[in-house]
């Protein structure tokens, strides 16, 4: 098949590559045709990574994919491979972890140069297209690339050997497998601490990055080895960010990163990820401290989601652009006229509550945020605050909105499933939990006719096959509905995400998976999904799916098959821990897995609602009807818990507490 000379994204499922339709580049989309054209023309690629919402790719794009003159020269010196990151991490990770190895800083757009059989041999990410910021304009780049690979191209072509080999040998290789210990945790989390801001939480210096991942760890390392410190850290940032311009205090929700010290001057896209983890650590967070500073941001966020982020038939979207009419922040920022053009007579009210700042290099509107004695005032005025929100939303919903990325990811959703079904039990919200089913189902409804999962959903249209991390995302997605609703379909569904990764992720050891599918057809590498990125990895997530279903089956066969992943797993993690924090997390959890059965009176519950108010991400809950004789949990031993009477079962590992008969004495057993 002879592509044509033309640009092929018009009928992509991805509205980032859609958003290049119009460009002068003969873009083609990532597949094996496009590949087969560089190897008959023997054409080096140019390959373009990005995303929607992403500011610089915005840049890029308007100076040089829109230019005729740019255009002509890639057209006629490359074949130009345009790629979502979103849709194609696998893609992504392979590339980026090429540009890291050649000593450059990674990010997007990420810019690279490939031979004709598609290995790495020089990259970077945004070019100008003349020449400024210490970088040379992209036509330059172009011909100087152009100029080696014509010259130089024996050198060129092995250097490109032994950067594939090298990446290869990171993410695809197996590595002895190690000894699972508490101390890979405390030891993780012990540096994590020592990288802390302890002024404005996360981690010092910027960008600032909520880092979900690292969070984590701490956190864990609270709950499991009582560190104070590390939980304070925890609590600390998130009210950082919550006060902070990275936080929008109109519509609810976080932004990508601040680009500043102080979590003041956010980069404006929303991703949905970031979301998902932020409603869960806020959760933790609410749960530990009782601060109604996260109870407020949980609602105000999860309003945002619903109304904002939802498509037909209920899947959420991936993200917010940064950009409205040009320009970065501009749907989201104020200026003083503005509020009180809004507010009228309760503009004074609401500089008690938040101020206007901007840096001193900050060209656009000054940015809502909080200090500490406002954010204590908005918790004291808790409605009048949110009545002030109200007015100035209905006047931001009048500007013009920022691009929406409109496709569903399986992966991104299933984190967000977790989220809405455990704050929605916090909370007693049933409209939260019912939201996340409706999101399930909307993922599960697109499966295949051999009922395998997409990646991507945009309309009427999905991205086949899925990655590991998409079934492993809804295999604990499944565990949360399961313990938010009680219907033991989501963990059969949970089981079939497990075995579809066994069919067609595993590698042939038996001792992990890969990222994408053994008949994915047009990767270089198949890599393992061992790396976190703002998410926790692929592998970190199998590994949480495993012990959860494990616990919630009383499945010692499963138990045993984490952990040897797990141990595989961390093998491969040991020298690489703080690119690979979701798998320390992850081996903590089949160290210490906690379960709690709950029999109760469905009608009036004593038991439920304190496991609904104590979030714990080591622990699966089960709640099992007063009276109930059908097939019955299991705790360790195999010993059936009696249903006579109510009472609450908490074990972890291999041992329990005696049976605890008052809901007091769980609470305290609870927050031990």
């Amino acid at each position: 098949m002879t592509l044509p000379a033309a640009n092929l994204l018009s009928d992509e499922t991805s509205p980032y590559l859609r958003q290049h339709s119009h460009n002068p580049v003969h873009w083609r989309a990532w597949s094996p045709e496009s590949l087969a054209e560089a190897e008959k023309t023997q054409k080096p690629i140019l390959l373009s990574v990005g995303y929607a919402a992403c500011h610089w790719c915005h840049v890029m794009a308007h100076e040089s994919f829109e230019s005729e003159d740019v255009a002509a020269v890639m057209n006629r010196l490359f074949v130009n491979i345009k790629v979502d990151r979103e849709e194609r991490p696998d893609i992504d990770q392979i590339y980026m972890a090429a540009l890291t190895a050649m000593g450059e800083q990674g990010g997007w757009p990420l810019t690279m140069f490939l031979t004709p059989d598609a290995k790495p041999f020089w990259g970077g990410t945004y070019f100008p297209k003349e020449p400024r910021y210490g970088r040379p304009g992209f036509v330059q780049v172009l011909e100087a690339v152009n100029k080696a690979w014509q010259g130089k191209r024996e050198s060129l072509t092995n250097s490109a050997d032994q950067l594939q080999a090298h990446v290869s040998a990171r993410l695809a290789t197996a590595q002895p497998s190690a000894q699972l210990s508490g101390t890979q945790l405390k030891s993780l989390a012990e540096g994590i601490y020592g990288m802390i801001d302890q002024e404005a939480g996360g981690l010092r210096g910027a960008p600032k990055f909520p880092n979900a991942p690292f969070m984590q760890a701490l956190w864990l390392n609270w709950l499991i080895n009582g560190v104070e410190q590390h939980r304070e850290a925890v609590v600390n940032s998130l009210e950082h960010m919550l006060r902070g311009g990275i936080y929008d205090h109109v519509g609810g929700g976080l932004a990508r990163y601040s680009t500043d010290a102080e979590w003041l001057v956010p980069h404006f896209e929303k991703m949905l990820y970031d979301n998902a983890q932020l409603l869960r650590q806020a959760n933790w967070a609410f749960a530990a401290t009782g601060n109604e500073l996260f109870r407020i941001r949980i609602e105000e966020t999860v309003a945002w989601l619903l109304r904002e982020m939802r498509v037909e038939g209920g899947g959420f979207a991936s993200s917010l652009d940064a950009d409205s009419e040009g320009e970065e922040g501009l749907f989201y920022t104020w200026d003083k006229d503005e509020i009180g053009a809004a507010l009228g007579g309760d503009a004074s009210a609401f500089f008690e509550t938040f101020e206007l700042a901007a840096p001193a290099n900050w060209e656009g509107k000054p940015i809502i945020r909080q200090t500490p004695s406002q954010s204590r005032f908005e918790l004291a005025h808790a409605e009048e605050a949110a009545r002030m929100k109200q007015r100035l939303l209905a006047v931001r919903e009048q500007r013009v909105r920022p691009g929406r990325d409109d496709k569903v990811l399986a992966d991104w959703n299933g984190l967000l499933i977790t989220a809405l079904a455990e704050c929605g039990r916090t909370f007693g919200r049933a409209e939260w939990i019912a939201a996340a089913e409706q999101a399930f189902n909307f993922v599960v409804a697109h499966e295949d006719a051999s009922g395998r999962l997409p990646h991507s959903i945009l309309g009427s249209r999905a991205l086949y096959p899925a990655l590991s991390s998409d079934y492993a995302a809804m295999a604990n997605a499944s565990v949360a509905l399961f313990e938010a609703t009680g219907n033991g379909a989501y963990i059969e569904q949970g089981q079939q995400f497990l075995a579809a990764l066994d069919r067609w992720y595993s590698d042939a050891d038996g001792t992990g998976y890969f990222l994408t599918a053994s008949d994915s057809a047009d990767v270089p590498i198949r890599i393992r999904g061992d790396v976190d990125e703002a998410i926790p990895s692929a592998t970190s997530q199998i590994i949480e799916a495993m012990v959860r279903l494990a616990s919630v089956a009383g499945s010692v066969e499963l138990q045993d098959k984490a952990w040897k992943v797990a141990e595989h797993a961390a093998g491969r993690a040991a020298h690489q821990q703080y690119g690979q924090a979701g798998i320390v997390n992850a081996c903590a959890l089949v160290l210490e897995p906690m379960k709690l059965v709950m029999v109760d009176n469905k009608s009036a519950p004593q038991f439920i609602p304190v496991a609904n108010r104590s979030p714990d991400p080591r622990r699966v809950d089960i709640f099992v009807p007063l009276g109930a004789d059908g097939e019955l949990p299991s705790l360790p031993g195999e010993v059936v818990p009696s249903t006579t009477k109510a009472g609450a079962y908490l074990c972890t590992g291999l041992s329990c507490l005696p049976t605890i008969t008052d809901p007091a004495e769980l609470e305290r057993a609870l927050h031990r």
